[in-house]
């Protein structure tokens, strides 16, 4: 008889009070709190492996975003602690282990530097939850990794449900095309909403300019813009640009709602004496939502550099989340400052996980498909905002580039990121008709099947993306009949590739190609695929 693992109680390593339900809304909201005692985790049976996922953010400045380390366990190896936001042990004869998730910042941005973790190898293996001041949660699963990521993923829609019409939606903003807020008028944004509604784009959003205070990154600054304290710069800061939009946000909304889209904005936070003014801030966000129904807030600037920053920062969107009853999503920035990252506030809406721009000849499809990929791994798609580009631009910056934008089709580059919440990247009305009519169909498509998609497990296959191999994701639905497989052929130089679903579905007997230019084919649990191109995929439906 194969060994069992024996979990000792983990102090504070429950469910938090007041976590989210259904709808998402933080009624109760938790507060970070001491571990009354380090607690120990005991494993009967010698055989141990300990899994550990590093992530990283500041998207602007790192680009691997996950690193993953493991270790066999054996007597007397010397102790170690860990400082990182997720951790699997598991016994490698049963497939029977458990999941810990820090819900905290990443180590790097917290104020409380003490380790999370410490493994001591012995007889028997003992794993010990430290004590600091964020809680964290344990997953017990079996099956070894599928299994470990079906718990995981249902966790974290425990802490954020994914409801549809308001998660995972396809969303627009005007910033990726370095215009930055140069072309910013309600006569441009009637054209970016005119677009959206020919695409099928969800929410447009207004980034940094459609407000009367001028921030550091406005390109009309001339350096005198401010970064935080914006009500102290400006008590009217927030205010709607009178020479911008001179009837004010109301002919948009109106325009958009007539339309079929959303409209959404861009927002920082005041960071200034701890985020004193949070309620400020809370209470403006609800004025927009109340006058002009913006759900959608990219959240930018904000910096959480203490305690009792973040405590606050929590209030702020926890206040908005239940006088909305959960009606709004905040997009939070994970590109540059100090901030919760991808588990300090996981119910409050998706993460803004990077910007790249062509302009700097510093985007490629498969390196954001590298991203997705690789955190999904421990982060529920949905939960990710990701970038795909206008691939038309700037395609002189990357010469002959094999790998370049420009090399990869309108639908392709879209695929890639269609499992989390998509963000078009760029100015709607500066793509080109055939980029356009090129968009139209996918995205009509991915409409009609996204609420399965986000509702089921997404799981990564394939070789993490580097370029010059065969990858994708497969889609457990949660219905039990069947899913999705979404395959990219990148650079491999064979045409052909094959996966066995037996892992991650029942068995499937159907398949329909639902897009891209290639063909499938079931054997079995084997599903084979043949994409003629490089850079190309294929999006195979499958069913019972």
């Amino acid at each position: 008889m194969l060994p069992m693992i024996v979990f000792a109680a983990i102090a504070g390593a429950s469910p938090v009070k007041g976590s989210p339900a259904a709808s998402g809304v933080e009624v109760d909201p938790p507060k970070a709190s001491v571990h009354e005692a380090a607690s120990d985790v005991r494993f009967s049976t010698p055989h141990i492996k300990v899994t550990a996922w590093d992530l990283a953010d500041q998207t602007d400045v790192h680009n691997e975003l996950v690193s993953k380390r493991e270790w066999l366990l054996m007597p007397r190896v010397a102790a170690f602690e860990l400082s990182l936001n997720v951790l699997a042990v598991e016994e490698t004869l049963t497939g029977r282990g458990v999941v810990f998730v820090r819900k905290a910042p990443l180590p790097h941005a917290r104020s409380d530097k003490r380790p999370d973790f410490k493994v001591v190898a012995g007889r028997p293996h003992v794993l010990k939850v430290l004590e600091n001041s964020y809680p964290c949660e344990k997953i017990e699963y079996s099956g070894g990794a599928v299994g470990r990521h079906r718990a995981l993923m249902a966790a974290e829609r425990k802490w954020r449900a994914c409801v549809p019409g308001r998660d995972g939606l396809l969303l627009s903003n005007t910033w990726g095309d370095r215009a930055r807020d140069a072309h910013l008028n309600e006569k441009f944004m009637l054209r970016e909403i005119e677009v959206a509604a020919e695409i099928g784009v969800d929410v447009v959003q207004i980034d940094d300019g459609w407000q009367k205070g001028r921030s550091a990154n406005s390109s009309v600054a001339n350096g005198k813009g401010v970064w935080n304290g914006y009500w102290a710069a400006d008590p009217q800061f927030w205010d709607v640009d009178p020479v911008r939009f001179p009837n004010g946000l109301g002919t948009l909304a109106a325009a958009a709602k007539g339309r079929g889209v959303s409209l959404g904005l861009w927002f920082g936070p005041d960071s200034s004496d701890n985020a004193s003014n949070w309620e400020r801030d809370a209470d403006l966000l609800l004025r927009y939502w109340r006058e002009f129904g913006v759900r959608h807030y990219k959240i930018d600037s904000m910096k959480s550099t203490s305690e009792l920053a973040l405590k606050r920062q929590r209030s702020l969107f926890d206040k908005v989340l239940k006088e909305t009853g959960g009606d709004v999503t905040f997009d939070l920035d994970v590109t540059a400052e100090i901030r919760p990252g991808y588990f300090g506030l996981p119910e409050i809406g998706p993460v803004f996980v990077e910007n790249r721009y062509s302009d700097w000849g510093k985007y490629w499809p498969h390196q954001t498909l590298r991203n997705l990929w690789s955190l999904s791994e421990v982060v529920d798609p949905v939960r990710l905002r990701m970038e795909f580009l206008n691939l038309e631009r700037n395609v002189d910056k990357y010469k002959d580039d094999p790998l370049a934008p420009s090399k990869w089709t309108p639908d392709a580059v879209f695929a890639s990121v269609m499992v989390a919440s998509p963000l078009a990247w760029f100015e709607l009305s500066g793509l080109s008709d055939k980029s356009v009519a090129a968009l139209k169909p996918i995205v009509s498509k991915w409409k009609r099947e996204r609420d399965r998609i986000h509702s089921g497990v997404v799981f990564p296959v394939g070789a993490k993306p580097d370029g010059n191999s065969w990858t994708g994701f497969v889609v457990e639905a949660a219905d039990g009949n069947g899913g999705y497989a979404i395959l990219f052929r990148c650079g491999a130089e064979s045409a052909d590739w094959s996966l066995d679903l037996g892992g991650y579905m029942n068995p499937v007997s159907s398949l329909e190609v639902l897009a891209g230019d290639g063909t499938a084919s079931l054997g079995g649990s084997r599903l084979s695929v043949s994409v003629p191109s490089k850079l190309g995929y294929v999006w195979v439906k499958l069913e019972k």
